[in-house]
């Protein structure tokens, strides 16, 4: 199966979204659940996959971020990316990934949109999260 093959339910947005979320300069914040029902935020580097309603973010399984999903597979995830007056909020349930395909594929999007490829450190994993809520600002 394609890895971009289109997702039921996978929710469409405008040319000027998709550049934004494609732009190589900016950087996204991940909110994940904590397992106390705390919130955890990071920074994070990130790709979109329109096609798939998509976002694929690399990390290994020991991070906060993958232990959070780890202990609640399937959790509400929420990912922004923020320019000036401009953003993009991307949400939906999220997975930890190690299937070597699956985490290939994120470290070639990752490595196109990035211009290099990302860290390879052991445990390397990553958080699959299939959009299902699209929020915008002035893209």
């Amino acid at each position: 199966m394609p890895l971009s093959k289109q997702r039921a339910g996978a929710p469409q947005v405008s040319p000027s979204v998709e550049a934004f979320l494609n732009d190589p300069e900016h950087v996204g914040v991940l909110t994940t659940v904590r397992p106390d029902g705390t919130l955890h935020t990071a920074p994070v580097r990130f790709t979109w996959d329109g096609t798939a309603g998509l976002v694929r973010v690399m990390t290994v399984a020991s991070s906060r971020k993958a232990r959070n999903l780890l202990a609640d597979p399937g959790g509400r995830v929420a990912i922004c990316q923020v320019q000036g007056f401009a953003w993009v909020t991307l949400e939906g349930p999220g997975t930890v990934v190690r299937e070597p395909g699956r985490v290939a594929e994120g470290v070639k999007r990752y490595a196109k949109r990035y211009w290099s490829a990302p860290p390879n450190p052991p445990g390397r994993v990553v958080i699959e999260i299939e959009v299902d809520r699209v929020l915008t600002l002035n893209t």
